[in-house]
């Protein structure tokens, strides 16, 4: 989850509108990726359990 907007990463969804397709772990993600709501950094994000 993004600590500066809220927005939730969920692994099964990926986030295709940024070119990451759905099943990609949190930790395949790219650490130059952002936050497609605020555009915070991946290091802005924090694990949490839904």
């Amino acid at each position: 989850m993004c600590l500066i907007c809220g927005w939730v990463y969920d692994e099964e969804q990926g986030s295709l509108e940024d070119g990451i397709p759905a099943g990609t772990l949190w930790d395949d993600v790219p650490m130059n990726w952002t936050c497609p709501e605020c555009g915070a950094r991946k290091e802005d994000f924090e694990m949490t359990a839904i």
